[in-house]
């Protein structure tokens, strides 16, 4: 088990109830209009990718959230951190939603992709993440490149302050390639 950070493909974000995000994608659209924003649709598009983004949250995050706290102010840390829902496109500020997700209870915080993705940019290079060799793309890639040896081997050929706490490592990772992974094929993101 575990908690997991996937992409929402355009069948599950349509769907409501239990199995989907129906009730997000409504709730959502809802306070765009509210708020005077078009309405966020996602489609199936031609450039979909072909799977899906999913990593494992397994490693601890204390030197993640004390890295975090060096380098950003609260708010930021807070617009990192603390969303259940990451949606393609940026917003002013991040926001709750009256409804919940599977991970989430009671209502989803959204929060935009573009600004996550700025701070996890900001926290790579004070960490000098080698982001050449970092995967991106296949399922449970970036964590299987962490927990299995990947990390490891770079780590002693390209040292750095991100080799010193590869956990902290693993969440700048994380964050980052969830963030590019949303823009890049206009999904939201959410735990499971």
């Amino acid at each position: 088990m575990g908690v997991y950070l996937v992409s929402v493909t355009a069948q599950d974000w349509s769907r409501r109830g239990e199995d989907g995000y129906g009730d997000v994608a409504a709730a959502l659209n809802t306070e765009l209009e509210r708020r005077g924003l078009p309405p966020y649709e996602l489609r199936q598009a031609a450039g979909e990718a072909p799977g899906w983004f999913e990593e494992k949250a397994s490693p601890s995050m204390d030197g993640f959230v004390a890295l975090c706290r060096t380098q950003l102010t609260d708010a930021e840390l807070s617009a990192l951190l603390d969303w259940s829902v990451l949606v393609p496109f940026a917003l002013e500020e991040e926001f709750a939603l009256p409804v919940g997700t599977a991970y989430s209870g009671d209502e989803a915080v959204v929060a935009g992709a573009p600004r996550v993705l700025a701070l996890a940019e900001r926290l790579a290079e004070a960490v000098e993440l080698p982001l050449d060799a970092i995967p991106a793309g296949d399922n449970l890639s970036l964590t299987s490149w962490f927990l299995q040896g990947g990390a490891e081997r770079t780590a002693r050929a390209r040292t750095g302050p991100w080799a010193a706490d590869r956990d902290a490592a693993f969440y700048v990772a994380l964050y980052l390639r969830a963030a590019q992974y949303s823009i890049r094929h206009g999904c939201p993101m959410t735990y499971s």
